[in-house]
């Protein structure tokens, strides 16, 4: 994607060749910046804190940053060290597990003196896929669009509700829940997207706000409760999410929010998809809501508010009384009977494990 007139993909190496750059999303929309990444120990920081974020950038931060431990010390001890931290950094996101195991599948088999530079040619290559899939994913999602636009006769716009960021912020490039969005829009289909806020960290009204302005997109951010009424006004022509993790039963766990969203979508009929890269499903997994774990982030994200004064300044401030305690569970499981289907790099499948089986014979 471009930001201005360049283009970037969301991690990179820099110019030394072997420290990791990352876009600082904690500073998104107000001001863009770039962070230096050169230990696993910035890396952890850099995932606890969500200065990256999203499950397919997380896995692919945490490869690099098993390469920059193994130029460190590539002793396996070393390696297993900071395979546990980085696997502590997110406990939802599966991606993270599957990037790291990976990783280590190839490095333990090598000896010491050759592990740096299998894990930075490896975590390449992980970054590679993860573009190659989300670009699949918007061919297939722009199929699924265009049909849709060409059933209300080729004439006004289309209306897609999303939740969180599922964009290019949140994988390496692309994106999955905006993929087919931006491929729709460059084809020439009038798009227009309800961005929904995103409490409490609000990627919604930040991130995928700021994206969708920087590649020209329609859209208008919401409060989060207000897909309900729009789509009971006939306002919302479908509904695309993202995944952090995807059971094999179909049961897909996202940021808070997405289940309500789905209930809402199924009480007015409105169709309701999941851009699911293949990575993120979860095979060991059956039942999403009894098994996913569902991470507790700090209450101060629901207690405290970031934004830009009328002067410039960027400030956080407190929104609660003082004293006043508050819950902030990350994410929750949105079952797979209210899901219409997954728009996966394979093609487009019911939410059901013979669904995923069928386009994942492999893995199934």
């Amino acid at each position: 994607m471009r930001i201005g007139e360049r283009h970037y993909r969301s991690i990179w190496l820099s110019e030394d060749g072997w420290a990791v750059e990352i876009i600082d999303q904690t500073r998104l929309p107000h001001d863009f910046a770039t962070i230096r990444l050169e230990s696993p120990d910035d890396v952890e920081r850099a995932i606890r804190e969500m200065e990256v974020r999203g499950a397919p950038l997380i896995g692919a931060t945490g490869a690099y940053g098993l390469s920059l431990a193994a130029r460190g010390d590539p002793s396996t001890e070393a390696l297993e060290r900071a395979y546990k931290a980085l696997l502590a950094t997110r406990p939802t996101a599966v991606n993270l597990r599957w990037a790291l195991d990976h990783m280590m599948a190839v490095l333990i088999q090598l000896p010491p003196e050759q592990r740096a530079e299998a894990a930075y040619r490896h975590a390449a290559d992980i970054c590679d896929e993860d573009v190659a899939i989300n670009e699949s994913i918007g061919r297939h999602g722009l199929s699924l669009l265009e049909n849709l636009w060409q059933a209300k006769g080729a004439s006004g716009r289309l209306d897609v509700l999303t939740h969180c960021n599922a964009g290019w912020l949140a994988t390496v490039d692309w994106g999955t829940a905006l993929a087919p969005i931006y491929k729709a829009h460059d084809a020439g289909i009038p798009v227009h997207v309800w961005a929904d806020e995103t409490r409490p960290r609000n990627q919604g009204a930040s991130l995928t706000a700021w994206e969708l302005g920087q590649h020209g997109v329609p859209h208008t951010v919401i409060v989060d409760n207000a897909g309900g009424h729009l789509m009971q006004r006939g306002l919302v022509d479908i509904c695309i999410t993202g995944t952090d993790r995807t059971s094999r039963h179909g049961d897909v766990c996202n940021k808070i929010g997405t289940y309500l969203k789905a209930l809402a979508a199924w009480d007015n009929n409105v169709p309701f998809y999941v851009a699911l890269p293949g990575p993120t499903i979860d095979w060991t997994i059956a039942d999403g809501i009894a098994e996913i774990p569902i991470e507790e982030r700090d209450p101060a994200e629901v207690t405290r508010v970031t934004g830009r004064t009328r002067e410039g300044h960027v400030v956080s401030v407190d929104i609660t009384p003082a004293g006043a305690t508050a819950a902030n569970p990350s994410f929750d499981v949105t079952p797979a009977r209210l899901i219409t289907g997954f728009i996966t790099e394979r093609g487009v499948c019911e939410a059901s494990e013979a669904g995923l089986a069928r386009l994942f014979p492999d893995h199934g």
